[in-house]
């Protein structure tokens, strides 16, 4: 094993969010980031269907399967296979594909009430490349949750700080009422990752 990965193992078997995560039943510390959006946003609630974009392993999922309850509806879907989560509506597909996103869409059966995407490039490790991928699927996250979102719908989106972030940004602007800026303390430290709550789709509107 080289240094890198043994330094990066040790950070994950002391990392307070993954003991949490295992007490808790959650299948990864992530669920904590939407966890802490939710409690200062307010974007999770009983009843509401949601749409987990890019959902493996599924933390977010569970998290949002718990709020939503009985009368809610979740929706995940995922490139990777994701072992069934109860309450949770789980599709195989590519979000980059129409009929994957038709397939979600079929399995929302209505207008969501609010989106979720947590989808990430395969790395090359390269910044310039792998920047411009997370941009695209940013993006492709947007425009899809603009189709299927409500007039009071809301989308959470991961972002990544770099060159393609203040256009991100400026695109999410032009097409939700309001857009805030996360940067939830479960994500780690060194990570350039961040996320969009943009709330009201202006296009749901027309």
């Amino acid at each position: 094993m080289v240094k890198s990965s043994k330094a990066w193992l040790r950070r994950h078997v002391t990392d307070s969010y993954v003991r949490q995560a295992r007490a808790a039943g959650y299948r990864s510390r992530s669920a904590y980031k939407l966890l802490e959006i939710d409690r200062k946003d307010g974007i999770l609630r009983p009843g509401m269907t949601v749409l987990d974009l890019g959902a493996a392993p599924g933390g977010w999922s569970q998290v949002a399967g718990r709020k939503a309850g009985a009368r809610g509806r979740v929706v995940a879907i995922d490139l990777l296979e994701i072992a069934p989560i109860s309450g949770v509506t789980v599709l195989r597909g590519d979000v980059r594909e129409p009929q994957a996103r038709a397939a979600a869409r079929a399995a929302l059966g209505r207008k969501a009430d609010l989106v979720l995407s947590d989808l990430s490039p395969n790395l090359s490790g390269i910044p310039a490349v792998d920047q411009a991928r997370a941009a695209e699927l940013a993006d492709l996250a947007v425009e899809f949750a603009l189709q299927v979102l409500q007039p009071s719908g809301v989308l959470l989106v991961k972002v990544f700080q770099g060159e393609a972030f203040e256009a991100l940004l400026a695109r999410a602007r032009r097409v939700f009422q309001t857009v805030l800026v996360r940067k939830p303390g479960a994500s780690r430290g060194e990570s350039r990752e961040t996320y969009l709550l943009g709330r009201g789709p202006k296009s749901a509107l027309e």
